[in-house]
């Protein structure tokens, strides 16, 4: 499947997903992104838990979570990892934001960024309150990732409209 175009819904999706709580307890939930409606959400998409990139980027995303939530939005970090694994990186790195285990693939081929034999680009989509596609980065390589300050800017543009 081809990356979804900026103004097209985002393909819907349930996964499970690990969240860790503020008293170090772990929850583990079906997340899906239509019932998520009514606030904008980001999709982070990783290659691997705790991977060098990996780790800069989500730990990033996670010590700024309140420059997210100011703007209503939620930050979902999805890859290839089971629950265990994203628990243990939850845990480790104290991400406090719902990491989603796409064990299957099916919604990193719903996004168009599999990379076979590779795994998945590294990739992130602002997905409007009404489930639309309104900003998106894939990366080439997965060497580098979008920083806070560029993900809230583009936020920031949704709540003025």
């Amino acid at each position: 499947m081809s990356v979804p175009e900026i103004g097209t819904l985002a393909p819907d999706f349930t996964l499970r997903g690990v969240l860790l709580g503020d008293d170090g307890s772990v929850a583990r939930h079906d997340f899906s992104l239509s019932a998520h409606r009514g606030a904008p959400v980001v999709l982070a998409f990783y290659p691997g838990d705790d991977s060098l990139v990996c780790t800069k980027q989500l730990c990033s995303y996670a010590s700024e979570l309140d420059r997210f939530r100011d703007l209503g939005a939620t930050v979902w970090g999805i890859n290839f990892g089971d629950l265990g694994s994203h628990e243990q990186f939850a845990r480790k790195r104290d991400l406090r934001f719902p990491l989603l285990a796409d064990v299957d693939r099916k919604v990193v081929q719903a996004y168009g960024i599999q990379m076979p034999g590779l795994g998945l680009k590294r990739s992130v989509f602002v997905i409007g309150a009404d489930g639309v596609v309104r900003w998106k980065h894939v990366a080439r390589l997965g060497l580098t990732f979008q920083d806070t300050d560029t993900i809230t800017k583009e936020l920031a543009a949704l709540a003025r409209h």
